[in-house]
């Protein structure tokens, strides 16, 4: 199925897969229709949820003609981004995921930088990592803003652009081909690799997404699969630039972490960015999970402190 106003050619196209998301979506796809700029198209690919997902996209498709709804059988994140590609008419593209949320003048500024950059395929921001209700923990800590910047973190497997957060030239996206379908986890890194090699990549200095972590996320879940699909994909790069591969070129620890092990990183990191109530609400959490450790009883000492 697929709603769609094929009247207007937008200059932004809006591109969002949705999975079993009903916990999430509803409000990512509000936080969409609430940018303050207006001139976009919003593909919607329902990538066949078995949950309520479908029909709160479908309710929100029938409410405003900027969505174009498509709804089919599961196909995974890259063949589904790859569909949404096909179809998308704006000059640029918006990725965008079911479970985060962009602040109101993200597209705008993006947008601006873009048509006042034409050297630049890509542009992301700072984010703000939220906890699974939304309470803030702490910035993103690796976000670099220059294009040198950001393509020696990619080639040295760190994570200096987020997903959902960027805008990129269609043009650009159609000239390296898309994403890689034989990646099926981290196929972002590799596209941003290739889109380096086209264009200029950059972040704006403001946050303009809310980036929630939680324990259903692929990040949380799939981590073993992440850490080799990531060195694979560097190792590639740099064998399609001519680069010599470092004699201790490794990815990070690739170890699932417990939700008590999530519970004292956010305890920490929000207390270290002065998110207080939040660190306090993980820090009864941990002690909840753990309270035979003194690790929880500090956390908990430190959050009721407030430092």
């Amino acid at each position: 199925m697929e709603h769609a106003n094929h009247q207007h050619v937008p200059t932004l196209s809006v591109l969002m897969t949705v999975f079993n998301g009903r916990k999430y979506v509803r409000e990512a796809i509000e936080s969409v229709l609430s940018q303050t700029y207006r001139d976009f198209e919003f593909i919607l690919i329902d990538d066949g949820s078995t949950d309520e997902s479908h029909y709160i996209a479908w309710e929100y498709a029938t409410q405003d003609r900027r969505i174009r709804l498509i709804s089919r059988p599961n196909k995974g994140l890259t063949k589904s981004l790859n569909e949404g590609l096909i179809s998308v008419r704006g000059k640029y593209v918006a990725r965008m995921d079911a479970d985060d949320v962009c602040l109101p003048q993200r597209f705008e500024k993006q947008v601006k930088f873009l048509n006042a950059n034409d050297d630049h395929v890509l542009v992301g921001c700072r984010c703000m990592l939220v906890d699974p209700d939304g309470f803030p923990i702490c910035e993103k800590r690796d976000i670099v803003f220059t294009h040198e910047e950001i393509d020696s973190g990619l080639m040295r497997m760190s994570w200096p652009v987020v997903h959902p957060a960027v805008i990129m030239r269609t043009d650009a996206l159609r000239k390296v081909g898309g994403y890689n379908e034989r990646y099926r986890t981290n196929q972002d890194h590799d596209l941003f690799l290739r889109l380096a090699e086209v264009g200029k990549l950059a972040n704006l200095d403001e946050v303009l997404l809310l980036y929630r972590q939680h324990f259903e996320s692929v990040g949380f879940t799939k981590v073993e699969l992440q850490t080799n699909t990531v060195l694979e994909i560097a190792k590639a790069a740099h064998a399609r630039r001519g680069v010599p591969i470092p004699g201790n070129f490794k990815a990070g620890p690739a170890s699932v972490l417990h939700p008590r092990e999530h519970h004292r990183n956010w305890t920490w990191w929000a207390l270290a960015a002065h998110n207080i109530p939040t660190a306090r609400r993980h820090a009864f959490a941990l002690l909840r999970n753990s309270p035979l450790s003194a690790q929880s009883w500090r956390a908990m000492y430190c959050a009721v402190r407030g430092h």
